[in-house]
């Protein structure tokens, strides 16, 4: 007896994810469906992947002008030659994704629509001018862009991160709504590459809510001092108005209410589950509360699963795809009368803050999570300049910190921001999954290299575990 999947959104990360681990299986019927244009997933075409093309250009021309040893001038970034070389890579990937779920189109067991697809009721949907009922429905169609409601906001032009992705020029000043993920990427950019003055609106006293206080505070400080961004803390939108050259912002602060203006208006506020047009309400499902389970399942319909941005969980692309590889093994232990597993991940972020010259990276627990969970700990925290090398390297700022369980030394966090912190996460990641007791790690420092920072953090903490 053949199951028939049906996978709506099969060009993103989630939907191919899924869609890779069901294609092989005996028995399973797949429908594939995608109206994407020109289709290959938000990380691929707006997201991740073309915003690190763009911030690799104006890192290189931030680190010409912070460093004093390179002479003759500061280079200006060609916007267009960047957008373009952005665009020839990330729609040549983009092309490999479409490729792939073509080709696993031509199996005949396979069909993809090149449609929108609707819910009729609790099992059927509607596919273009086709109605099909699978026994399985997985809802993978990411997220779009969160517009905050601000009163004037419809009065006036903004850009979104997928307009600054694609823009060949800017104007002179521009305000920054959003300083999450986002907003702590684009705003250097706008600043190195845009040469533009930048406002940036920040409720609360740093960002990174994911952080220890210490590394907002360090972000605050670089993007103040090596950015020349003003950033203004606790601050609530009031109204927007539009101007003769731009745009005003009205804002509440503790001293008082304050006005900004700036030629552009940047809405870097976030995402929002690509989800309204695909009509759930005829499906009987609730959006209300936490509608979607651990197993990926909706929480009123169990034949229903939602991946990746679409159940707002946790909108990381590496999160969308294990969702994605979940969800298909559900369905499949589903199919066989077995138990089904939910989904969980250790915390695993990075933001490419500092142009990716300061990225911020966390792996695990923070102090406060670990001791939420009962733990007793040990701390230990080093200053980038604490190393020789990175002030070597001419990248001398931002901090580093251990956690680690003081009964048995058990690994269980580490955050970043400094340089190359991004890819240390990858070496913090294997030792809190393991979970290796921080005495263990092998002290070998074969010559001065970046990662002598990790060294000494397991230095202290394994010292900090004897006393």
């Amino acid at each position: 007896m053949s199951i028939h999947v049906a996978i709506i959104g099969a060009y993103g990360s989630a939907g191919s994810a899924v869609a890779s681990e069901l294609v092989d299986e005996p028995n399973i019927e797949l429908s594939l469906i995608d109206d994407g244009d020109p289709g290959g997933g938000l990380c691929i075409l707006q997201g991740c992947m073309p915003s690190k093309e763009l911030l690799s250009a104006a890192a290189h021309r931030y680190q010409v002008r912070h460093d004093d040893r390179l002479t003759d001038g500061i280079p200006e970034v060609d916007l267009g030659v960047t957008v373009a070389e952005k665009d020839d890579r990330t729609l040549g990937w983009a092309k490999h994704r479409r490729n792939q779920i073509h080709e696993w189109a031509e199996h005949d067991d396979v069909e993809f629509y090149d449609e929108s697809a609707r819910f009729v009721d609790d099992r059927t949907l509607s596919v273009g001018g086709k109605t099909i009922d699978p026994d399985y429905i997985v809802v993978a169609t990411g997220s779009q862009v969160n517009i905050p409601d601000i009163p004037g906001i419809e009065e006036v032009n903004y850009m979104t991160s997928s307009d600054v992705l694609d823009a060949n020029e800017f104007s002179d000043s521009g305000i920054v709504l959003g300083f999450g993920y986002v907003g702590l990427e684009m705003a250097p950019y706008l600043v190195e590459a845009g040469d533009m003055d930048i406002t940036v609106v920040e409720h609360d006293d740093q960002p990174l809510d994911e952080a220890d206080p210490e590394f907002g505070d360090e972000i605050l400080e670089i993007y103040r001092e090596d950015f020349d961004i003003d950033i203004i803390t606790n601050a609530q939108e009031e109204r927007i108005n539009k101007t003769e050259t731009g745009v005003e912002l009205l804002l509440s602060t503790p001293d008082g209410q304050k006005t900004v203006t700036g030629d552009e208006l940047f809405c870097f506020t976030g995402r929002q589950a690509n989800i309204k047009h695909l009509g759930l309400e005829a499906a009987n499902i609730d959006l209300d509360g936490a509608w979607v389970k651990q197993t990926m399942q909706a929480r009123d319909n169990d034949s229903i699963y939602v991946v990746g941005d679409a159940n707002e969980h946790e909108p990381i692309l590496h999160v969308a795809k294990e969702q994605g590889q979940t969800a298909a093994k559900n369905i499949l232990n589903d199919v066989h009368g077995e138990p089904l597993e939910p989904y969980t991940n250790i915390h695993h972020h990075i933001v490419f803050s500092g142009l990716g010259i300061y990225p911020f990276a966390r792996v695990g627990d923070t102090p406060t999570t670990a001791k939420a969970a009962g733990h007793d700990v040990v701390v230990a925290t080093r200053q980038a300049s604490d190393d020789g090398i990175f002030k070597s390297k001419n990248v001398p700022k931002g901090l580093a910190r251990l956690v680690v369980d003081r009964t048995d030394g058990t690994i269980l966090g580490y955050q970043g921001l400094h340089y190359h912190a991004d890819t240390m996460a990858k070496t913090a990641q294997v030792l809190v999954e393991l979970g290796l007791d921080v005495r263990e790690v092998p002290d070998r420092a074969y010559h001065p290299t970046l990662p002598e920072l990790l060294d000494g953090l397991f230095r202290e903490a394994a010292t900090k575990m004897s006393e």
